[in-house]
């Protein structure tokens, strides 16, 4: 039996170069299922998305998904894609297994925590209060760079990178501090800033909105004494003032220390996300 897509529309092509297509998966002629491919805004024409794959019920368990994954990778690298990009839903254990089967490499993961009740007390001694104007010139630069270089250590070329960390910024802060729907705070300890956190108003799950920590770090120097926590603590803190009561973020890959923390906070994953180079 071959297992082939079919192309259920034309090619969909916007100005700046990203693409998007719908196919069926059929065997010998057959549908049984469907994909959906794009590029990656974020990143660029050259990295692929399989937003989507489905196989149909009866038709499972016959390595219908590989070999459509297959066909998809192949489909971009005949756009000129030289990665492949996947979210998996957490729950979703045997797409999980394939997409490890296949090479695919976890590069990050989104987390989201239910909040109720009051806003959580901060610890003794910690202070808070909105980032100036002046500590938000200073902290933007070392920001996209720092976020440039954590994609680029997870195997985004270097071009990639920095173009999704410029346009990341331009997007949601397109007027700096006073941005609509943000807020860049930061914990003050005896007088010294020992670290912020960025939250925003976001989508975090279909029509349902909700708040996002897009940035968080304690300085070097003052890491290991709980500011980490405080500062998460703080996001829920404008989170539940803002009206809001689901809080999510996004972790790479290999930050241990903030998994540790996510997870004794009560966050849960939702997606995993992964890719894989094109050769």
């Amino acid at each position: 039996m071959t297992t082939t897509l079919r192309p259920t529309g034309p090619l969909q092509t916007a100005a700046d170069g990203m693409r998007s297509r719908a196919y069926e998966v059929c065997v010998n002629s057959r549908p049984v299922g469907a994909v959906r491919l794009a590029t990656d805004p974020g990143f660029g024409p050259k990295a692929g998305v399989i937003e989507s794959l489905r196989i149909d019920e009866a038709d499972r368990r016959r390595g219908r998904g590989t070999i459509a994954a297959l066909a998809a990778e192949e489909v971009l690298r005949g756009w000129g894609c030289t990665q492949a990009h996947v979210s998996v839903p957490a729950e979703a254990a045997i797409a999980q297994q394939m997409t490890e089967a296949l090479g695919y490499i976890e590069r990050s993961r989104n987390m989201t925590k239910q909040l109720s009740g009051p806003p959580p007390v901060l610890p003794d001694g910690v202070e808070t209060r909105p980032m100036t104007g002046e500590e938000f010139v200073v902290w933007e630069a070392a920001g996209r760079q720092s976020y440039a270089e954590s994609w680029i250590a997870r195997g985004v070329p270097e071009e990639q990178a920095r173009a999704k960390a410029e346009a990341s910024h331009r997007e949601l802060l397109p007027e700096g501090l006073d941005s609509p729907g943000v807020s860049i705070d930061v914990v003050v300890r005896d007088g010294a800033l020992v670290g912020h956190v960025w939250t925003a108003r976001r989508e975090l799950e279909p029509g349902r909105g909700g708040w996002y920590v897009y940035d968080v770090l304690v300085a070097a120097g003052q890491r290991g004494h709980g500011y980490g926590r405080a500062l998460m603590l703080l996001a829920e803190r404008v989170a539940r003032e803002a009206g809001e009561t689901l809080l999510g973020l996004h972790v790479f890959a290999g930050n241990t220390p903030a998994l540790r923390l996510y997870d004794s906070l009560g966050y849960r994953t939702t997606h995993i996300n992964s890719y894989k180079t094109l050769l």
